[in-house]
């Protein structure tokens, strides 16, 4: 798997592609146009600088002994031994690799030629995928393999349009991948058993640790808890029972988790969020509970406060 191609320039399409190049792989974007580019340049650059951030403030880890519990598993393989020095040559290393292994390209033909390996990371709109693959499907090589990062739908839905159902299956990524270094993977029936090999092994050479799914599942293993848990947290607000800061602070306090739901919703970012709530059976029903929560969500983003990547979400982090 040398040459990777990523298609999408959203928040965990960026980070995605900046781990493979980071492990060496030689990476080109595929984005729609001149816009989208505007769009993903500063996430390139805001995700780059905190992968190295975190690279730097590992030093301060070594001799901690909760250093082995929170230092960035993807960055750096082994705890074990690690110096001082050894984080500067990664930190070098790291940031000619993100600048030197990045291509991005709007021609879709030009950025898919001689991709052994394509992650789609187009929003959750399964139009918008459908119209992707089906332009795709003729452009890619024969041996190319074809991956989905999508967090909530199944590869089965999408196969057939692909024009290489054999050669397509989900790998999902979670956010901030560089510490949370998880990569599910999960075939549908008509996925070829050795190709799903090539992809666990692809999940271990980006520095992730490969979770192998039996089965199709909405949602995967993490979304199938994150969901209904986020879902809850949305339901609370939509209801007025408790404003967001309220709830997370609840949360927080009660179960010593670093974060509360709407700070982990303003990571995943509001648009996926809003999304993912409009694909359920009543969420345009006026007056359901979806409705209400997606209604809540549209006014956010319409005002650009879409989550950390914008600087505000139900947070402020300018």
């Amino acid at each position: 798997m040398k040459k990777v191609v990523v298609a999408g320039g959203g928040v965990l399409g960026t980070q995605i592609g900046l781990m493979c190049a980071y492990t060496g792989h030689d990476v080109t974007f595929w984005l729609r146009s001149e816009s989208s580019i505007g769009r993903t340049t500063p996430k390139l650059d805001h995700y780059k600088k905190a992968m190295l951030n975190d690279l730097e403030a590992a030093k301060n880890l070594i001799g901690n002994p909760v250093g082995k519990l929170m230092y960035p598993r993807g960055l750096i393989k082994s705890w074990d031994g690690i110096t001082a020095e050894a984080i500067d040559d990664l930190i070098k290393a790291g940031e000619k690799s993100m600048t030197d292994n990045i291509h991005i390209e709007l021609d879709m033909k030009k950025a898919v030629e001689g991709a052994d390996i394509v992650i789609e990371s187009m929003a959750e709109n399964p139009d918008a995928k459908i119209d992707v693959y089906e332009k795709m499907r003729n452009l890619l090589d024969e041996d190319t393999i074809l991956v989905t990062n999508s967090s909530t739908l199944l590869p089965s839905t999408f196969a057939e349009h692909t024009g290489r159902p054999a050669k397509y299956l989900s790998l999902h990524f979670a956010n901030t991948i560089w510490k949370n270094n998880t990569a599910e993977v999960m075939g549908h029936p008509g996925t070829d058993p050795e190709i799903y090999k090539k992809v666990v092994a692809f999940a271990s050479e980006i520095n992730m640790v490969p979770l192998e799914l039996h089965k199709e599942q909405p949602g995967y293993i993490l979304n199938s808890m994150l969901v209904p848990f986020l879902s809850a947290a949305q339901a609370l607000w939509a209801n007025e029972v408790a404003d967001p800061k309220t709830i997370d602070l609840t949360w927080r306090l009660a179960t010593g988790a670093p974060k509360g739901p709407f700070e982990i919703l303003d990571i995943v970012g509001l648009e996926t969020a809003y999304n993912i709530n409009q694909m359920k059976p009543d969420a345009h029903d006026e007056g359901s509970l979806n409705n209400r929560i997606g209604k809540l969500l549209k006014e956010k983003i319409d005002k650009g406060e879409t989550g950390i990547n914008t600087g505000k979400g139900f947070y402020d982090y300018k």
